[in-house]
């Protein structure tokens, strides 16, 4: 009696007397595992730092993201454009129910067990602003201190496309989340106490940290406008998804830098 047996495409062939038994294999019950990759071709984009009061950090944040992902929105959508009630500036963003659409939303531990927020662009009852909002709030939460009422945090905004492939004769199948371009943003926020007197150089130093809000936010959309009008040859032909990392990197050479400075001009709010 011989027998053998080899694996092909999830089935069992046995030999069995010179003759040939075919049986299909039982599907696996737990999930397949996911890995995240990036592609080597991966387009990296980083903004210019923003340097922002704790009451302006949400909605420039907001601006900045919802443009971003109207732009990169993989089919057509309603625009809705947004007027933001701390900066003198107009930006639009995907309107709800509308267009491509989030599916599910899953977060999963970061480095330094910092949560992401990670959102399919597949499917019409999306709620891209409460995913948006989210992610916000993670981000506040990864914040880390740098110096004296300054803090620092680290936000990207990556696309990727989900892989299934199949290995070992095609028994074990595997997901792949191939991140193909990622939006980097720094920001510092500085919680100096602004003036809040009625004197002519408390008005002046309200409208300095005011003015230089405004700018920093209006360079950050500049460079979202200027790379979203280059090449989009890295942009895959299928439905994608986006995910929103907030990572702690400190910088040791900026905290050796303000540690170090006198007294701020109030910056903050």
């Amino acid at each position: 009696r011989i027998r053998a047996l080899v694996l092909v495409r999830g089935c069992s062939l046995t030999l069995r007397h010179n003759t040939l038994h075919l049986k299909k294999n039982p599907a696996p019950d737990t999930p397949f595992p996911i890995t995240t990759t990036t592609n080597m071709n991966c387009k990296e984009h980083h903004l210019p730092e923003l340097e922002l009061a704790t009451g302006h950090l949400r909605e420039a944040l907001q601006c900045i993201l919802h443009t971003i992902l109207f732009i990169r929105a993989p089919g057509p959508v309603a625009p809705r454009d947004t007027h933001c009630e701390s900066f003198d500036l107009t930006y639009t963003r995907i309107a709800q129910h509308c267009g491509v659409a989030s599916s599910s939303l899953s977060s999963t531990s970061q480095q330094q067990q910092v949560p992401s927020t990670t959102a399919a662009l597949s499917s019409l009852d999306m709620d891209v602003d409460k995913k948006v909002d989210d992610a916000i709030e993670a981000f506040l939460r990864s914040l880390s201190q740098i110096g004296p009422e300054l803090l620092q945090g680290c936000l990207t905004l990556g696309f990727f496309e989900r892989r299934a492939t199949r290995q070992l004769f095609g028994l074990v199948s595997h997901e792949e989340k191939v991140v193909w371009e990622q939006w980097v943003l720094h920001v510092v926020v500085n919680n100096t106490p602004r003036p809040v007197n009625d004197d002519s150089a408390s008005v002046i130093e309200r409208q300095r940290i005011q003015d230089t809000a405004e700018g920093m936010l209006k360079a950050a959309l500049l460079k979202v406008f200027e790379i979203a009008g280059g090449s989009i040859d890295h942009v895959p032909p299928v439905m994608y998804e986006f995910e929103i990392h907030c990572t702690k990197r400190t910088d040791e050479r900026v905290y050796s830098r303000v540690s170090n400075m006198p007294a701020l001009i109030s910056l903050g709010s």
